[in-house]
């Protein structure tokens, strides 16, 4: 009972009651962000070169928007907007969504590109807010991964092919994750000097990113000169490196993180010696180096950690995780090294068809996790009023 003698509602409930409603509010957001990735992954396969059915072709032709904008930018502006907890700042992940399948359907009068650069807009207005509320310099990075994201809607609403702003979508990915991590060492106390070296592989990613649009080669060069550095920095300071010897989801989020690690530095190195944004072998492995190897690693890092935030749910870890963690950097491999490097067409299939496979275990296994826990949940109540009932009668007896 309250003070005052009404009836007090139990703090469990309010929470259930409340989580129904967020779930219910942000499921059709996250609904458009997996109609974008299944469209993706289908483009994929047509890029491939796989014999499928001839519907949809329009996705091979924006599969890399699809992905970049209309996947990973639908939850990234889906988790700033709960982070901000404002109701305009759910406007990003809904543009997103719809820009990208506005995109997918050949919309008229270049609307998936206009709904995106909204979205990138809203985005932006997102972390202006936050680092008017509480300065910082993560929030700062994220903030330049943005307006990345921004320029790249820009460019393609002006009509340019997708590999000409290819580099500045990565650069809203990896500005994205560099700034969440960056968030991370605060707890570690890392000297002013060894912030400052990431500041100048970050400076000069940027340098890279804006070089590139004038004079593409000599500013992915630049860029993948900055992606090195932030890749070093990131396996040599950031708290996986210490979490990694730990047990369970730790050590898991930690083998993410540090693999993905190495394909960033991989995708350094072929940006700064291939430069190269036009299809072909050094093409395919520079950008999947850091899409699938760098930012779907991180996908799979996070996933513990940003699902229960956002959904209100709970994901407890299993073993089986590593299987699609494993997958996805095996499939990889498989097609860097079997197919863009020794030139084998099979290979270079089987590895993006296997990637693909990867991902699609990763949210089978993840929506599994979170019924299993729920089922659960159920069942408490009616498994604690059963034992109540033997102890009872254990009692009288």
């Amino acid at each position: 009972m309250g003070v005052n003698g009404t009836q007090r509602i139990p703090r469990a409930s309010i929470d259930v009651s409340d989580a129904r409603h967020m779930r219910r509010r942000r499921a059709p957001l996250l609904a458009l962000a997996l109609v974008a990735l299944f469209a993706g992954l289908w483009g994929g396969l047509l890029r491939l070169g796989l014999s499928l059915p001839s519907g949809l072709t329009t996705a091979s032709e924006v599969h890399g928007p699809l992905m970049a904008f209309g996947f990973l930018g639908t939850l990234v502006s889906l988790e700033r907007a709960v982070a901000l907890g404002r109701w305009w700042s759910y406007a990003a992940p809904l543009a997103a969504g719809l820009g990208a399948l506005a995109a997918l359907a050949g919309a008229p009068g270049s609307l998936g590109p206009a709904l995106l650069t909204l979205a990138g807009l809203v985005l932006l207005a997102d972390h202006v807010v936050l680092q008017r509320m509480a300065p910082s310099a993560h929030n700062a990075v994220m903030g330049l991964g943005a307006l990345s994201w921004c320029a790249a809607a820009v460019a393609w609403l002006l009509g340019a092919d997708v590999g000409r702003f290819a580099p500045l979508l990565a650069g809203f990915l990896v500005l994205t994750i560099v700034g969440e991590r960056l968030e991370l060492t605060r707890a570690v106390r890392l000297s002013a000097r060894v912030r400052g070296l990431l500041a100048i592989a970050l400076v000069v990613f940027c340098a890279g990113l804006v070089v590139s649009l004038p004079a593409e080669a000599l500013g992915v060069r630049i860029a993948g000169v900055g992606l090195l550095g932030q890749a070093v920095w990131l396996a040599r300071y950031d708290v996986a490196r210490r979490t990694v010897r730990m047990g369970g989801v730790t050590r898991f989020m930690a083998c993410a993180l540090l693999a993905g690690y190495v394909w960033l530095a991989v995708a350094g190195v072929l940006w700064t010696a291939y430069a190269s944004m036009v299809d072909g072998p050094a093409y395919d492995a520079s950008l999947h180096a850091v899409f699938l190897g760098f930012v779907m690693s991180m996908v799979f890092a996070h996933a513990p950690v940003i699902v229960p935030a956002v959904l209100r749910v709970s994901l407890p870890f299993h073993r089986g995780f590593y299987a699609h963690l494993a997958l996805l950097h095996a499939s990889l491999a498989l097609r860097l090294l079997g197919g863009d490097l020794a030139g084998n067409l099979a290979a270079w299939q089987w590895g993006g068809v296997l990637g693909e496979v990867a991902i699609l275990l990763f949210l089978v296994l993840t929506a599994y996790a979170v019924l299993h826990a729920r089922h659960l949940a159920r069942r408490a109540p009616a498994e604690q009023a059963r034992r109540s009932r033997i102890r009872q009668g254990a009692t009288h007896g």
